[in-house]
């Protein structure tokens, strides 16, 4: 019996959804606590990409392990490259390597491992480059740009050897794993439809700034996109709304949940999907700010809904993934999970998801195992999240061929497969 399993089946299950449980849950993830104690001698050097934001929450999450250093930071801007080199320095003891042109991390034959923290349309060309250079790769998600991209990332992986673990944070967080074990042993009967979600107010647009900020490379931060003006619009995390550099909230948010969703049904890809919904609201960007996408596999469905301009819950939470069972429904987010109209009120808390997540890489990459979220699981996550942006762009239902990892004659959809590149920045042969 799995930890997951001995929890469901144990008396001090029954408890208030958001109490004192997470000291108990931690102990379900699939590292050990053994492995956030590695000795000194055993250490893995790291190079953090992408310094804005998520980059920074990754990096500081490394400095917290034992058996891992942060030997390098790079960033296209140079001005965020100071306070971060501060911060690291004074977690860890000694300060990073300041870089600008991410080819220096992967040239560096000290540096171990790389986390990728780029904008999305960098994911594909940074981790295949990693793979080449012998590096092993935490690459955020969505894992690619389009649905070509992370079959050639799970084929660099495999021929050069190399371990690669995926954003996916909630398949280290034991009250995830243990709601998908609930889900799977039948607590909540017969499931056949389940449902993912996000709903919140984004603030994107604002004044559009031409000129480029001093100690910005622009050119090297569009890499493969098409060449163009620098605009703030379409910078510093609002680059997620352009279809240039992002995959819009399918790409932010749906990844999560859908994987969720997908994990719990044990569930591929989907034959058709549909999509309805547009930009309302939220007039400064590209990508939908109402979405809603039908995922119709042989013998289920998952549901997918998002606003960026409303706060109005699904099921009392702003993100999160429901499985619809005739003897129940379980609900589950990153505050925990519950179970509603069953026979038995099962509930977990949550844990820490972050810490635990990038000690499994880092484990992984000492022992050579396989990680939390392998490149397959967030490919296949990543394309359910492009196929939904494909319907939505297409305004029709799409027919897909797993195995083909195409549509058919379905020459216009076809061509979102993958994208063109910037001659200086072609997707790397594998």
């Amino acid at each position: 019996m799995n930890p997951a399993e001995q929890f469901l089946n144990s008396a001090g299950n029954r408890r208030r959804f958001l109490g004192s449980s997470a000291g108990m849950a931690a102990g379900m993830v699939g590292i050990t606590e053994a492995s956030l104690k590695a000795g000194p001698n055993d250490r893995v050097s790291a190079g953090v990409i992408g310094m804005r934001s998520r980059g920074r929450v990754l990096a500081r999450h490394l400095t917290a392990l034992p058996n891992a250093d942060v030997v390098a930071v790079c960033d296209v801007d140079a001005n965020l490259l100071p306070k971060v080199s501060d911060d690291i320095r004074a977690a860890q003891g000694f300060s990073p390597q300041l870089v600008r042109d991410f080819r220096r991390l992967l040239d560096d034959p000290s540096i171990n491992a790389v986390v990728i923290a780029a904008p999305d349309h960098w994911h594909a060309l940074m981790t295949i480059m990693a793979c080449q250079a012998g590096k092993d790769v935490y690459v955020e998600k969505p894992v690619s740009h389009n649905i070509h991209e992370g079959q050639q990332m799970q084929i660099a992986a495999a021929r050069y050897g190399r371990i690669v673990q995926t954003g996916l944070q909630q398949r280290s967080m034991s009250h995830f794993q243990s709601a998908v074990a609930a889900v799977r042993a039948g607590r909540i009967g017969t499931v056949r439809l389940a449902r993912a979600w996000t709903t919140h107010r984004r603030r994107v647009g604002g004044t559009r700034q031409t000129t480029r900020p001093r100690g910005v490379n622009h050119d090297l931060w569009l890499g493969p996109a098409p060449a163009q003006e620098f605009d703030s619009r379409r910078f510093h995390y609002n680059w997620r709304w352009y279809w240039d550099f992002g995959t819009g909230e399918l790409g932010n948010w749906g990844v999560h949940m859908l994987d969720t969703a997908r994990w719990g049904l044990n569930l591929e890809l989907p034959q058709r999907v549909s999509a309805t919904g547009g930009l309302y609201h939220l007039t400064d960007q590209e990508t939908p700010d109402t979405l809603n996408v039908n995922y119709s596999y042989s013998d289920a469905t998952i549901l997918w809904e998002h606003r960026q301009w409303s706060t109005r819950t699904i099921e009392g939470r702003s993100a999160a993934a429901a499985f619809y069972g005739d003897r129940g429904a379980l609900i589950v987010d990153r505050g925990g999970w519950k179970i509603y109209d069953g026979d038995d009120s099962l509930a977990c808390d949550a844990d820490c998801r972050d810490t635990r997540h990038m000690a499994d890489f880092i484990e992984c990459v000492r022992t050579r195992r396989e990680p939390a979220a392998t490149l397959r699981i967030g490919r296949l996550s990543s394309t359910l999240a492009h196929l939904g942006n494909i319907a939505s762009r297409l305004g029709r239902e799409i027919r897909f061929n797993s195995s083909a990892m195409e549509f058919g004659d379905d020459s216009e959809a076809n061509t979102l497969l993958s994208r063109e590149y910037r001659r200086e920045w072609p997707l790397p042969a594998v």
